[in-house]
């Protein structure tokens, strides 16, 4: 688990194998309904934890990645939004440089036996097709 542990009552819903998550490499996309709205997110794997946030600067709720699914400036330290170059802890996703109103929006996730899993919450559901 990372910080953004499940809530109560919360679904797991299945994301990837935990191999496809890799330090340095691509960030995985999937589809999430936020406070209604279809939006985007993406989980990573950073200092070996899994983290996941909806693909939406906190300066203006457009998405970040300067290529698709590439989230990380170019020291791999630090989530940067390809419009308005905010810095984004990784582990908190509060911001820490740049043009930013507090931080990412974090959807839980989970990792166990090589699978991983994102959980919804009050505010973040399964798409609905």
């Amino acid at each position: 688990m990372n910080l953004s542990t499940p809530q109560v009552g919360s679904q797991a819903v299945y994301l990837c194998e935990s191999a496809q998550l890799v330090q340095g490499a691509d960030a995985v996309p999937f589809d999430v309904t936020y406070l209604g709205r279809h939006c985007r997110a993406f989980a990573f794997r950073y200092e070996g934890l899994v983290y996941a946030y909806l693909n939406r600067c906190a300066h203006v709720p457009m998405e970040m990645d300067y290529q698709p699914n590439k989230f990380f400036d170019s020291t791999g330290q630090w989530l940067m939004c390809s419009t308005h170059g905010a810095m984004y802890s990784p582990k908190t996703g509060q911001c820490r440089a740049g043009p930013c109103r507090g931080g990412l929006v974090p959807v839980a996730v989970s990792e166990m036996d090589g699978k991983v899993h994102w959980h919804t919450s009050t505010h973040i559901a399964q798409m609905e097709f």
